[in-house]
């Protein structure tokens, strides 16, 4: 099934956003805050197809069972427990950078740099530079790419290209 190559190629985009993710984390280590138990960035986001049915999938392969409590706060992430993501492994693209300095192009096509109001707190913002940020719109273009390939052959349900499906409904899938 060609859906199958395309949501491999979209899994080893994810291990190139995990591995330059590392590294970035790893070069501002002194800057981060970011840590087990923080979740401040743990959203309610909504995620491509090509994304949401790679994390099905592989929810399902694990057979994961959700027992995480509803939560009070209709914003946060439906995977949060304690503090900490359920589905960590297979957590959105989104998830794998909150914290990182990012740098991305705005609606006036200025570049902008983004970055947890917790990190950073000591640093000189002119110290960014393209080498020790996220490049985050090269991979966002990617994922869309990926995604629109996908859509396009899938017989499950029909997207278009800016379709964007809530995490929460992986709920519906899995259990």
């Amino acid at each position: 099934m060609e859906n199958k190559n395309i949501l491999e190629n979209y899994r080893k985009q994810r291990d190139q956003i995990d591995a330059l993710a590392a590294k970035l984390a790893e070069k501002h280590q002194k800057h981060m805050m970011c840590k087990a138990g923080c979740d401040l960035c743990c959203m309610d986001y909504s995620i491509f197809p090509v994304e949401f049915y790679s994390i099905r999938e592989r929810l399902k392969e694990k057979e994961y069972q959700h027992d995480v409590p509803a939560t009070k706060d209709e914003n946060s992430c439906v995977f949060l427990k304690d503090h900490k993501c359920a589905i960590y492994d297979e957590r959105p693209v989104i998830c794998r950078t909150h914290g990182l300095p990012l740098l991305y192009m705005n609606e006036d096509g200025d570049w902008e740099l983004s970055a947890c109001e917790l990190n950073f707190t000591e640093f000189d913002m002119d110290e960014f530079s393209e080498e020790n940020t996220f490049p985050q719109d090269t991979f966002n273009s990617r994922l869309f790419m990926l995604n629109k390939e996908f859509i396009a052959h899938f017989k499950e349900k029909q997207y278009n290209e800016f379709d964007l499906i809530p995490v929460k409904e992986l709920l519906k899938h899995i259990t």
